[in-house]
């Protein structure tokens, strides 16, 4: 666990920590322009997506002292991506951005990544999405797709940037 001097926490998300990760996901996508994921989510789809699903490998949420989720990044190996390869998804509250969760978080993430052996992060942000693109760059994610019009459901197409944060390699 990870304390910080702005009091919230870091550690791995819990089953019971998927109403307050929903509570802020719903928020993000209510608001609109950031994430790709266009409906609400269930506390369900929270679990299986983000916590406890086949393909998630890891997950960690930021809480405060009050056990509110200030923010979750999880890892997980869903779609066609190379070998050695996981996705990343990044989540915060819009109170806290620029706060130092967002970096926090990924040093936790990051690690879990390369202690299973995987050698790239992958994400995949909407090209309107400045914050989220500046953050990648900040963690040391490059670019290296750029996607026009990636169908989505309720006819909806997103523009994209694909970055990768890349393990050194040993030799």
């Amino acid at each position: 666990m990870k304390t910080s001097a702005d009091s919230w926490v870091i550690r791995p998300a819990l089953d019971a920590d998927a109403d307050g990760m929903r509570a802020l996901l719903n928020e993000i996508i209510r608001v609109g322009g950031t994430t790709a994921i266009t409906n609400e989510l269930s506390v369900d789809e929270i679990r299986e997506w983000f916590i406890l699903g086949d393909t998630v490998v890891s997950c960690f949420v930021a809480g405060d002292m009050d056990e509110m989720i200030l923010g979750f990044q999880s890892l997980s190996t869903y779609g066609s991506l190379p070998t050695g390869w996981v996705d990343i998804a990044t989540f915060a509250s819009r109170s806290r951005q620029q706060s130092g969760v967002g970096t926090a978080l990924f040093a936790h993430t990051r690690k879990a990544a390369a202690q299973r052996g995987f050698t790239t992060i992958n994400a995949s942000i909407r090209v309107v999405n400045e914050g989220g693109l500046a953050y990648y760059s900040r963690m040391g994610f490059e670019t290296y797709l750029v996607e026009d019009g990636d169908a989505q459901a309720q006819g909806r197409a997103f523009n994209r940037v694909h970055k990768r944060f890349e393990f050194p390699q040993s030799a």
